[in-house]
């Protein structure tokens, strides 16, 4: 009931503020072209035969819905050369953290074309923005490697792809209604390029290009709308290797640091493993040796739990802003790797594994199971890391 009646509350909130009528000049033809990646999905026959006009209504409408104004309405309009956007039923001043974006897209158009004249752009990728995300009632920010190109391709949306459902999934296990899961999952890509999913060690190089991007778009997202600093997950060891780069403290898994992204702003960072690493970790094929499959379950029982700690995190950091990121941790983690090991257990294995959910409680109820559940804190095995660009 109370849930409930917090949603409702929320949901006459927004409602009640969402009076207003914006508009947003664009940009050039040119311009809203290179940053809406436009066409998404054209190779001589167009996968959806949108005009450029539509594709941008299609990304600002995921915006607004997924900031909470289901009623707003999004009209793009071409005027000699220029595109503008009209924004019904949201908030005086909703427009800015857009134009915002579309500014730091600039940024990252011109790292693309520098990397491009340097003969180190590729043929399969494609510059794409978080286009989509919320862009005012933001709960936390997710620091990732790089966007899938079919989320651009096909799906036409940032939050459509195997990562970012798996994380989603870990968010509403946290207790977050599986609807307001987006406004925690603001992403920053440190590569703004689709790419295939394998192009993670291709990418490597790429990453000094987008520094003026990278370091604008933390700086402008990573605070909510009253300027309150949200929390952060960096995923992968990429991005904490580039946290530690940019902003100098070191982030392991499950490991808290401080970032200050502007004057006076600090930031709380979570590092985490890739959403993707459990796929990887839990491979038999990673393993040698005839107990190939129970290495296999143990590294993939660790990870999830710790995958679950640091959505947990992210889930009451998100909710509850001021929290002190310590004791939130260590609450996670302990609910998650101690208090119900079982339930991280059952998890792991109708998730990963494809069992049922009785078959998975009677997986976990094993004797050599159980003993791995009592080992969940302990570090997981070295040469479970095949995939070091996660």
């Amino acid at each position: 009931m109370f849930k409930l009646a917090g949603l409702t509350l929320v949901s006459l909130a927004l409602s009640t503020a969402a009076h207003a009528d914006v508009d947003l000049k664009l940009g050039s033809t040119e311009r809203v072209t290179r940053l809406f990646a436009y066409p998404n999905n054209c190779n001589v026959i167009c996968f959806r035969n949108w005009t450029l006009e539509q594709t941008v209504e299609h990304y600002l409408s995921q915006s607004v819905k997924r900031d909470g104004y289901s009623a707003a309405k999004v009209l793009v309009k071409t005027d000699n050369g220029q595109l503008y956007a009209e924004i019904s039923g949201v908030p005086d001043g909703y427009e800015k953290p857009l134009a915002a974006l579309l500014d730091a897209g600039d940024l990252a158009y011109t790292g693309a074309s520098k990397l491009n004249a340097d003969g180190k752009w590729a043929f399969s990728w494609n510059l794409f923005l978080p286009l989509g995300m919320a862009l005012e009632n933001r709960k936390s920010v997710e620091l990732l490697h790089f966007p899938p190109d079919y989320s651009l391709t096909q799906a036409q949306d940032y939050l459509r792809s195997a990562t970012t459902d798996r994380w989603a999934t870990l968010l509403t296990d946290n207790g977050i209604p599986a609807e307001q899961t987006p406004g925690y999952q603001t992403i920053i890509d440190i590569a703004p390029i689709a790419a295939p999913s394998s192009a993670g060690k291709d990418l490597e190089g790429v990453y000094d290009y987008f520094k003026d991007y990278q370091t604008t778009m933390v700086k402008d997202v990573s605070q909510n709308a009253s300027g309150a600093a949200l929390p952060m997950v960096a995923f992968g060891a990429p991005v904490r290797n580039w946290i530690k780069q940019q902003y100098g403290p070191t982030v392991n898994v499950l490991g808290l640091a401080t970032i200050s992204p502007s004057e006076g702003v600090k930031v709380p960072v979570l590092g985490s493993n890739h959403p993707s690493y459990i796929w990887y970790a839990a491979n038999p094929d990673s393993y040698g040796g005839d107990d190939a499959q129970a290495q296999a379950d143990a590294a993939g029982l660790k990870i999830m739990g710790q995958d679950l700690s640091a959505a947990c995190w992210q889930a009451g950091m998100g909710s509850k802003p001021g929290s002190d990121p310590n004791v939130q941790l260590q609450s996670c983690t302990q609910t998650w790797q101690v208090t119900r090991k079982e339930k991280t257990c059952e998890l792991f294995y109708t998730s990963i594994r494809s069992l049922t959910p009785e078959q998975a409680v009677a997986k976990c109820a094993t004797t050599p199971i159980k003993s791995q559940l009592t080992q969940l804190k302990a570090p997981v095995p070295v040469r479970a890391n095949s995939a070091t660009n996660l």
